[in-house]
């Protein structure tokens, strides 16, 4: 594993005060590789990528000003080796890493062997990581903030502690797997018989997925929208949020369509949702960028969990607001100051994010792999493209099928859904499945286009 191009730069000492980034490992594959690099190039710093056997000739590689080849295409032995991706940093003489989303993001010890190395982490710390990637101590957390949560339980260590802590919550439940996230290691259960079944499915896929089979209960909110505040910290204990997220159009939990802000949410259910999102990040000695998650049920909200990263959809908060949260995320880790205070920071217009998988809908969504024979991108007004390929490319097997984002900005919804249907007629794929036409659909629906709708809208939708 030997660095293609650039110089190392010697001399980090750990333990040390931040300094600025001048060059930083993307730990990560794809349209946020692509992102983050564009972003260090205008913060006025060198990224470095790293990449797969699968990934090699990648579009993010040709992007960066150097790239690290990692080792085979197989995740667990390279994007998920922590130490592969820190000996990477360190012999590109890199002083920093950005782990974007997904792989070894939200692991704790991953960000304490980037700092042990005396790297910079482009994150928040590794304990604070820890606690609020565990969900139960996160709704701790949470009720010591101030900040109301979803009824549920603590730890339950077996079906007798759970059968006696749903009763208490009320069916229905879910079970959630405590070091959980992405909507994996979560059952759901509609009554005492489905209890025990539902705990060792939540039990098995949270081991396997997180190494950590630990699992709580909480309350199944039927008919609530899935809600969620971006927050930004700096180390001078500086916290501002850019607003809300409206991701409430999911499958099986995983997100297809997100709109910001939240369409029909209460001024004042906004203020209170926003300072309670700050409340929370400020009471943890979180720094850089989160998002707080919440489960909207009329007017009342309740926090759910907190993502210690960037998300995928943070694109729409920069539309609304102007900010370039990854560059905030280079300014943050370089330990300056926010480049905004929380009274500059205002809502303007539309946003809406559709993503782009290579999977097939009629197929029950299955992964569609393959060679990208033509791949051409919409444009005009208001659009913006978050992709990691170009026509030619592979789409790999090995990895998540999310082929763009299509970002589309506008005054008013009204317009934001009309530059986003035009952008579909532009988008061309050929050579794989997408999910192209059910974006067309849903931008159709007059459910959807009316305003909010609940987490199961589009399961009964579809």
């Amino acid at each position: 594993m030997t660095p293609e191009s650039g110089t190392p730069d010697p001399g980090k000492s750990e333990g040390s005060a931040p300094k600025p980034v001048r060059r930083v490992l993307v730990a990560n594959r794809g349209e946020i590789a692509v992102r983050i690099i564009r972003a260090a190039h205008a913060f006025g710093a060198e990224a470095v990528a790293v990449y797969s056997d699968a990934d090699r000739d990648s579009h993010w590689v040709s992007l960066a000003d150097m790239s690290v080849h990692l080792g085979p295409s197989q995740a667990a032995k390279s994007y998920l080796d922590a130490e592969l991706v820190v000996q990477a940093a360190l012999d590109s003489g890199c002083d920093a890493v950005h782990p974007g989303y997904g792989f070894l993001s939200e692991r704790p010890a991953f960000a304490r062997m980037v700092s042990e190395a005396g790297l910079t982490f482009v994150g928040p710390d590794a304990d604070v990581i820890a606690k609020m990637g565990d969900k139960a101590a996160a709704r701790h957390a949470a009720v010591e903030a101030g900040v109301p949560v979803v009824p549920g339980s603590d730890i339950v260590a077996d079906v007798a502690a759970a059968r006696e802590a749903a009763a208490e919550v009320g069916y229905p439940v879910l079970v959630k797997a405590a070091a959980g996230g992405g909507g994996r290691g979560i059952s759901p259960v509609a009554g005492e018989d489905d209890l025990e079944q539902a705990l060792t499915a939540a039990r098995r896929e949270a081991a396997s997925a997180f190494g950590d089979g630990d699992v709580y209960l909480e309350k199944s909110l039927l008919d609530a929208r899935h809600v969620e505040v971006q927050v930004l910290a700096d180390a001078h204990g500086n916290v501002v949020h850019a607003f809300e997220r409206d991701c409430s159009v999911q499958r099986r939990r995983q997100k297809l369509f997100e709109e910001a802000p939240a369409p029909a949410l209460a001024d004042d259910v906004r203020r209170a949702m926003t300072e309670a999102a700050v409340a929370l990040t400020a009471s943890v000695g979180y720094r850089g960028a989160g998002t707080v998650e919440f489960l909207v049920d009329g007017d009342a909200f309740h926090f759910i969990e907190m993502n210690t990263r960037l998300q995928v959809e943070h694109p729409i908060s920069e539309a609304v607001t102007g900010l370039d949260l990854v560059v905030e995320q280079l300014r943050i880790a370089s330990g300056d100051r926010l480049s905004v205070g929380s009274d500059e920071l205002a809502l303007e217009g539309v946003a809406l994010e559709l993503r782009i998988n290579a999977e097939d809908p009629d197929q029950d969504f299955f992964p569609s792999p393959g060679k990208l024979e033509r791949f051409d991108l919409p444009g005009g007004p208001g659009v913006r493209v978050e992709t990691g390929f170009v026509a030619g490319d592979v789409v790999s097997p090995y990895y998540d099928s999310l082929l763009a984002k299509i970002v589309i900005w506008g005054a008013d919804r009204e317009q934001a859904f009309a530059r986003a249907r035009q952008a579909l007629d532009e988008l061309v794929v050929e050579g794989v499945a997408t999910t192209v036409a059910l974006h067309r659909r849903l931008l159709s629906s007059d459910d959807l286009r009316a305003g909010p709708v609940t987490t199961r809208w589009l399961e009964n939708w579809l």
